[in-house]
């Protein structure tokens, strides 16, 4: 009434150790995963500053606190030399209007941020809030840069 307990030599050949060759991996091999990381790092670091306005502008500094909102606004951008860009696009001020009423998905209501460049003349920011004001836009931004405290 004795049952063997033991190797597979002694139950008559039954059971068989398997060889090192086909023996069961029992680690992860991290090399592939590292490698897909370092792939996503690096596209993610090349990524991340294109995905910023086009338009280079050297904004005025404020203490004033973002305003938060679910929906991405309509930017318009004064560069230092007074031309005027609608998103990353160049446009003369007599087109601004139009174009603008064809993007406006909300209408009037529509969020608009002004982006002036602190050397832009302060005259040419002014024109294009009196025109966003008189085609009859009320949610209309001002985009500056958070103040540093002097040392």
């Amino acid at each position: 009434m004795g049952m063997a307990v033991g190797g597979g030599e002694s139950s008559g050949g039954r059971r068989r150790r398997r060889s090192s060759k086909h023996a069961i991996m029992n680690e992860i091999n991290m090399t592939p995963f590292i490698d897909v990381m370092l792939v996503l790092l690096i596209i993610f670091m090349v990524a991340a500053p294109l995905m910023t306005t086009g338009v280079p502008i050297d904004l005025p500094e404020s203490k004033a606190k973002p305003l938060e909102g679910l929906t991405q606004p309509i930017t318009i951008s004064v560069d230092a030399k007074g031309k005027l860009f609608l998103q990353d696009k160049e446009l003369k001020i007599e087109d601004l209007i139009p174009t603008l009423q064809a993007m406006a998905k909300n209408g009037a209501d529509e969020r608009i941020y002004v982006r002036g460049d602190k050397a832009a003349d302060y005259g040419a920011v002014i024109r294009v809030m009196g025109r966003l004001n008189q085609a009859g836009f009320k949610k209309i931004g001002l985009v500056s840069t958070e103040e540093v405290a002097a040392r």
